[in-house]
């Protein structure tokens, strides 16, 4: 079988087993309608959670941008990419989330696996939640540390690891609101291991920035944790409606990533507009009208709506709401049902979740209305029932 043959064969295979991966193409913004294939749907897949994606601010920040730096940076930071914006909203970030320092990534994907490659080494040890995002597994893998992976949110797993690890250095990893079920890690608990074993503790905000703390403020405003041991990332491409991400931590933790991190050393500078947008997006949360406040209504509202429909939504504080279907096939017709009805529900399957746990992921925005996701769970119980 030739090379070409093999990618063939696998392909059908995925399709056999309602595995393979298709786009969909919007014709307009993120937002809580978005243009489909040629209609208006109600939009439950994006994570733009407060609604910021195409907020007049953020576009204006951005124009203004343009006029005063250009379109792209042009080089890496550490050559001449780094520009007075970046600067500010590094700065700006780390006063937002209460940290000395922050340092501007490319994508959270970028950040994280520069984190762990800077961090560790052939010498070391990092500790996985095994449901953790896959760009901490595979930061995990290209740091040529050892990777232990601990079952999901088992801490007396995780702690008999530790103890037994014989590392020159630890580092333990962990998503903090999971991305596929909405649960959130115990924060303070992992601190207080982290600090018992002498280890890093690396937390990938990604979902609970901009949705977890006081304005959003994060992880560790909702747990209210502090340790020079924290190395905290938190994207810029969900709640704050941009792109790129943040890696945040003691002056000394920024300064060593600056020197090896390779995903920032050898990557071309974020262009200036989102580092415009961020600045923006923070300014709306600190705001008198901030979204945070009405997203949590949304969820609320949401799971009420469910319960009272029997519907079975996973246990989550976030605006990340599962519903478990189980069969890959299943979970893709009913999120072709929902479809039909105007409302856009993804359908996950594995490899991103464990086999037999395929399900719909909705995810909600502070742009919702209530009659949105009380439709919506109306439009589930139909949809589900025998």
């Amino acid at each position: 079988m030739g090379v070409s043959d093999r990618l063939v064969a696998g392909l059908a295979a995925l399709e056999r087993e309602d595995l393979r991966r298709t786009r969909r193409v919007l014709d307009s913004p993120q937002g809580r309608h978005v243009r489909l294939g040629g209609r208006e749907v109600l939009n439950f897949a994006s994570n733009d959670y407060l609604g910021l994606a195409n907020h007049p601010l953020l576009r204006e920040a951005m124009r203004a941008s343009l006029d005063t730096y250009g379109a792209g940076a042009g080089a890496s930071p550490l050559v001449t990419g780094h520009l007075r914006i970046h600067e500010e909203a590094e700065a700006r970030f780390a006063a937002f989330c209460g940290l000395p320092r922050a340092l501007l990534f490319g994508s959270g994907y970028a950040a994280n696996i520069g984190i762990l490659g800077a961090l560790a080494g052939p010498e070391g040890e990092i500790f996985g939640d095994r449901l953790n995002h896959a760009c901490l597994h595979d930061g995990a893998r290209l740091s040529r540390a050892r990777y232990t992976r601990y079952p999901h949110l088992d801490l007396v797993a995780l702690e008999r690891e530790l103890a037994r690890s014989e590392a020159a250095l630890r580092v333990v990893a962990t998503d903090v609101v999971f991305s596929m079920d909405g649960d959130v890690a115990p924060v303070g608990e992992l601190l207080a291991l982290c600090e018992r074993h002498d280890a890093w503790l690396v937390l990938d905000d990604a979902h609970g920035i901009g949705v977890l703390g006081h304005q959003g403020r994060g992880a560790l405003a909702r747990f209210g944790v502090a340790s020079p041991r924290i190395v905290y990332m938190a994207t810029l491409g969900k709640a704050l409606g941009g792109y790129g991400a943040f890696a945040c931590g003691s002056s000394e933790v920024v300064d060593w990533l600056v020197q090896k991190s390779r995903t920032y050393i050898y990557s071309t500078a974020l262009p200036p507009m989102m580092a415009a947008a961020v600045l923006a997006a923070l300014e709306i949360l600190e705001g008198e009208d901030s979204p945070v406040d009405r997203l949590h209504g949304r969820i609320a509202e949401f799971r009420a709506a469910c319960a009272a429909a029997r519907v079975a939504v996973v246990e989550s504080a976030t605006a990340i709401q599962p519903v478990i279907v189980g069969d890959a096939a299943r979970t893709l017709e009913m999120s072709a049902r929902l479809l039909d009805r105007g409302l856009l529900v993804p359908a996950i399957r594995p490899p991103t979740v464990p086999e037999a746990t395929s399900r719909l992921r909705i995810s909600l925005s502070a742009a919702h209305e209530r009659g949105d996701v009380e439709h919506l769970a109306l439009a589930l119980a139909e949809c589900l029932a025998p």
